[in-house]
């Protein structure tokens, strides 16, 4: 999950930022990699990408699980881009802290792990399973 997670360099060094990136993800990585061993899918590589505001710079419109800072501690949780990049994410939730994300994140990894079909990546699958629709155009990101 590591090898396919990006993040923007935000705060203290972007002056657009609103929430840190870059030296929060591997602090936040942690927390979701113990979710994951939980389920059995701490070998499943999932993007994540991460940016201190909505620029994004670490291309987080196009990760499985996207963070877009929104204020210091809080980010919008994104869901259901394709793995090779074909298709954006939709917006998910909003104005998450850490906890907020952990609790959110658990019940979809728990579905994933049981539910999912062969070979199902994670962005396919929280749009089969009805968590995000999923984006078939920019124009349309928002439908």
């Amino acid at each position: 999950m590591r090898q396919h997670s990006l993040a923007c360099v935000a705060l203290n060094t972007c002056t657009l930022a609103f929430a840190e990136a870059e030296r929060y993800l591997p602090t936040l990585l942690d927390h979701v990699e113990i979710l994951l061993r939980k389920y059995g899918l701490e070998t499943e590589p999932i993007n994540i990408r991460m940016t201190g505001c909505p620029n994004g710079c670490a291309r987080p419109y196009l990760a499985e699980i996207g963070f877009i800072g929104k204020a210091p501690g809080r980010y919008n949780l994104y869901l259901g881009a394709a793995h090779n990049g074909e298709r954006l994410n939709k917006l998910y939730q909003e104005q998450l802290d850490e906890a907020g994300i952990l609790k959110t994140l658990e019940p979809i990894f728990a579905d994933f792990s049981k539910n999912r079909s062969s070979d199902e990546r994670f962005g396919d699958f929280v749009i089969r399973q009805g968590y995000v629709k999923s984006t078939e155009q920019g124009r349309r990101f928002h439908d």
